[in-house]
C-alpha cells in the first residue's frame, strides 16, 4: 500500500510520525510524498491554536479532494479533542494521541475492507497511566535523531488545551532510553533531542525522586560521541543543582529554551503559571553562571486576556532584561474548553497582532546583538547539508552557521565566525 503522511506542529509530532513511517515500512508499505497520489493519507494534526486547527482541517479536506478512493486516517491532537469535527470531514478513520500500532493496524483493515462507514476510536486521554513506546528516525539525514523521553502534562495553564489531548505525564524509563540512545548513536546519528510534551516532568510519575537531570547524565554518558540537546524546560527546572551538574557534561548542548510566555507577574498568574519573573530570571542568571555564553531561547503569548498596556510594555522590559539569543511570538489564540477562553477582557485581533510586531522587533535586535557577538570566536558546528554553495550546521548553542568545506554531512567542526548573515552566521573552519 502507498501511504503519504502530513504532520503538523512541535517535534513530539514530528517524533510520532517518523515511529508510524517506520513501522508502516517495517510492515512492507511504500511512503510516498503527500502531494502525490496514494492509496491512504494519514494527517498527523495539531491543536495548539486555532490556526493549527484550521490547518489541520485544511490538510485533511485537501486529502478528502486528492484522492476520493483513498483512506483518510486522521490523528494527532485535534483528533483527539474534536473527533466529531474530523468526522464530519469524511475521513475513514480518526484515532487520537494514543495507541499508534493499533491506529495502523485500523488503517491496514480499512484498507482492505474498504469499509463505507468511519472508524472513530479515540479514548480519554486524562485516564492514561502507561507510556506508548516508540522508535523513530532522525532529522537532516542521519545527523539529529529526536528522543522522545516523556508524554502528558499536568500543568493545565489556563489557556492550554494540551493536557487534555495528551493526559497525564508518562516517562520513558531511564533504562529504555539509555538504550534507544545507543541505538541511535549506532546508527551513525551525531546529535540527540530530547523532546517530549513536558520533559522537564520526566521521572514524576516514577514517584521514585528521579529527575530530569538523572537522565540527561545518563544519556550523555551512554551517547558520548553524540550531542545531547533539551527540549523545552519549565524554569523552575533550573536550580543550582541542575547546573552544577548539567555543566559537568561535556556533549550537553549549551542551548536551554524556557518557556516564558509573559514578563509581568500580573498575566502570568492569570494565565497559571508556577512562577514569576524573579524566578524565571534567576534561572536566566544560573544557567550563565555556570555556562559559557549560552543559547537562551524562549516563547512568547502576546494578547492575552487582560493584558494592559503597561502589563505589556513590563513584558518587553523583561525580554530586554532577559537578552534571548531567539524568541517565538505568538498572539493569544482562544481555545474552547480552557479557562482562559471566558475571560473578561479579551484582546481585539488588531491589538494582539501589533504586540506581536513589537515583540517580534525585540526579538530581531536581541538575535541581531547575540549574533554579532560570535565574530571572532569559535564555534562547534554539526554540518547538515549543503545550501547555496555553503553548508549549513547548527552550532551546539543552535545558532545556524554556514562555512564553504567539502562533504562536511555529518560532521562536527570547529568554525571561527567571520561574518552575520540574515538566518545566522558565517565563518570558515579551522
Amino acid at each position: 500500500m502507498r501511504v503519504a503522511i502530513y504532520t503538523l506542529g512541535c517535534k513530539v509530532n514530528q517524533y510520532e510520525t517518523q515511529a508510524l513511517e517506520t513501522e508502516l515500512e517495517r510492515r512492507g508499505h511504500t511512503l510516498v510524498p503527500f502531494t502525490g497520489e496514494a492509496d491512504a493519507y494519514i494527517i498527523n494534526t495539531c491543536t495548539v491554536t486555532a490556526v493549527s486547527d484550521q490547518k489541520s482541517r485544511q490538510t485533511i479536506r485537501q486529502a478528502r479532494k486528492r484522492a476520493p478512493r483513498a483512506v483518510v486516517a486522521v490523528c494527532g491532537c485535534y483528533a483527539q479533542t474534536a473527533p466529531e469535527a474530523v468526522r464530519a470531514l469524511e475521513v475513514d478513520l480518526v484515532m487520537g494521541t494514543g495507541e499508534r500500532m493499533a491506529f495502523l493496524d485500523a488503517l491496514e483493515d480499512l484498507a482492505r475492507a474498504r469499509q463505507a462507514q468511519p472508524l472513530v476510536r479515540v479514548d480519554d486521554a486524562l485516564c492514561r497511566r502507561t507510556y506508548e513506546r516508540l522508535s523513530a528516525g532522525g532529522l537532516e539525514g542521519r545527523t539529529r535523531a529526536m528522543l522522545k523521553v516523556e508524554d502528558g502534562c499536568v500543568n493545565f495553564c489556563t489557556y492550554c488545551i494540551i493536557p487534555y489531548a495528551r493526559g497525564p505525564i508518562r516517562s520513558l524509563p531511564l533504562a529504555d532510553a539509555v538504550c534507544e540512545a545507543k541505538r541511535l548513536a549506532g546508527e551513525g546519528y551525531r546529535e540527540l533531542v530530547l523532546t517530549g510534551i513536558e520533559i522537564s516532568s520526566w521521572g514524576a510519575d516514577f514517584r521514585d525522586g528521579s529527575a530530569l537531570i538523572d537522565l540527561v547524565e545518563a544519556l550523555c554518558a551512554a551517547a558520548p560521541e553524540c550531542r545531547v540537546r533539551l527540549g523545552s524546560l519549565e524554569p523552575r527546572t533550573v536550580t543550582e543543582e541542575f547546573c552544577r551538574r548539567a555543566a559537568a557534561l561535556p556533549n550537553l548542548c549549551p542551548h536551554f529554551h524556557l518557556s516564558l510566555q509573559s514578563g509581568c507577574d500580573a498575566t502570568l498568574r492569570r494565565m497559571g503559571r508556577k512562577y514569576d519573573c524573579a524566578r524565571y530570571y534567576e534561572s536566566v542568571k544560573l544557567l550563565r553562571d555556570f555556562f559559557d555564553r549560552p543559547g537562551i531561547t524562549t516563547d512568547l503569548i502576546v494578547g492575552f486576556p487582560g493584558e494592559t498596556e503597561e502589563e505589556f510594555a513590563r513584558t518587553l522590559a523583561f525580554l530586554s532584561r532577559c537578552a534571548f539569543s531567539a524568541m517565538h511570538i505568538f498572539p493569544y489564540s482562544r481555545r474552547s474548553g480552557t479557562p482562559a477562553a471566558s475571560m473578561p477582557g479579551q484582546c481585539p485581533n488588531a491589538v494582539k497582532q501589533a504586540r506581536a510586531r513589537q515583540a517580534a522587533q525585540l526579538a530581531g535586535e536581541m538575535r541581531r546583538a547575540w549574533l554579532e557577538r560570535w565574530v571572532g570566536r569559535t564555534l562547534s558546528v554539526l554540518f547538515e547539508e549543503e545550501k547555496d554553495g555553503l553548508w549549513r550546521g547548527h552550532a551546539s548553542n543552535y545558532t545556524e552557521v554556514f562555512a564553504p568545506g567539502n562533504e562536511l554531512h555529518n560532521v562536527i567542526c570547529d568554525v571561527e565566525i567571520t561574518g552575520v548573515r540574515e538566518d545566522g552566521l558565517l565563518g570558515r573552519l579551522r
